[in-house]
């Protein structure tokens, strides 16, 4: 019999973290995060982390894991969460797989992507193009050859697009016609509530734009300053993610800090929107409104544990 596992996914800003608190408490259940910002430390206003009050309400594993400065590919999560998700049910809990990182999401419940090995002449030469011309060029490179897979990178997404760049290399078509359009609960690893929270686009929109603004008012800036501080670097991947890298450009002095602010904004905004086309793939996903999402998730929760489908 399959690991009974309930995840709820949605866009940045939707409100996940105090709708998995509540269901979590009423299923006697603990989270596992599916944020690949959340792992790191000293990484909190930023990546909207749950608060210390918030993780002792429910214990939550995937967080804090890492230091800036360290790598944790997609291979290591699905391992990593697999052994929570294990651990968790052992002592008789529920798991609750919690986040909006589509790639975590995909992987720990259908697999690993089993592609060609790697070329590391040509990773050379795609790097030294990528230090040369910026994230946008090889960005766009990868338009020209897999604009699917250019759809839901973001440009500095570097990791992710030189492989994309690199199996294209290697085989002559794009990594997205190896991976199937619609995901199915029956090649599913785990026996799934799959819930995605939405909110009207407006309402939405207008989510992202007052987080960013409480960010700011919580100690983003200083959050930055403090990384930088005890010497990691403006150019590690996590610190060019959403609200890290706008931030250290005002620092930088290449912008003041409203223009920041309003990057922030829109570049959350345009997330949100690749998230939320993701999620679309998954045939079991049920997609619920924000505003009855807490009971409409126990009563669907119930309904699946309880029959089996």
């Amino acid at each position: 019999m399959k690991q009974p596992l309930i995840i709820i996914a949605g866009p940045t800003g939707v409100g996940k973290t105090g709708i998995a608190l509540e269901v979590a408490e009423r299923v006697n259940g603990e989270i596992v995060g599916a944020d690949s910002m959340q792992i790191y430390r000293g990484m909190d206003i930023g990546t909207a982390k749950p608060t210390r009050e918030e993780r002792e309400r429910v214990p939550h594993y995937l967080i804090d894991i890492r230091s800036p400065n360290e790598e944790f590919s997609v291979a290591e999560y699905v391992k990593t969460a697999a052994a929570a998700i294990s651990e968790i049910a052992k002592r008789d809990k529920m798991p609750v797989l919690v986040g909006g990182t589509g790639m975590y999401i995909e992987k720990l419940l259908y697999g690993l992507f089993e592609g060609p090995g790697r070329d590391e002449t040509f990773r050379q030469d795609i790097l030294a193009f990528a230090d040369a011309q910026g994230n946008l060029a090889l960005h766009h490179r990868l338009q020209q050859v897999d604009p699917e897979t250019a759809q839901r990178l973001h440009p500095n997404d570097r990791t992710r697009i030189i492989r994309a760049l690199e199996v294209h290399h290697l085989t002559g078509s794009p990594i997205s016609a190896f991976q199937q359009e619609t995901l199915t609960p029956e090649q599913c690893q785990y026996l799934t509530t799959f819930f995605v929270i939405n909110a009207e686009r407006d309402e939405l929109y207008a989510r992202i734009n007052a987080r960013v603004e409480g960010m700011i008012a919580a100690g983003l800036v200083e959050e930055v300053q403090e990384l930088y501080r005890q010497g990691f670097h403006q150019n590690l991947a996590p610190l060019k993610s959403l609200g890290y890298k706008e931030i250290g450009e005002f620092l930088a002095g290449k912008c003041d800090l409203p223009s920041a602010i309003e990057l922030i904004q829109r570049n959350t905004r345009h997330y949100a929107k690749r998230q939320l086309t993701w999620f679309r793939k998954y045939a079991d996903a049920r997609w619920i409104q924000r505003d009855d999402a807490i009971e409409t998730c126990f009563h669907l929760i119930h309904h699946t544990f309880s029959t089996g489908t």
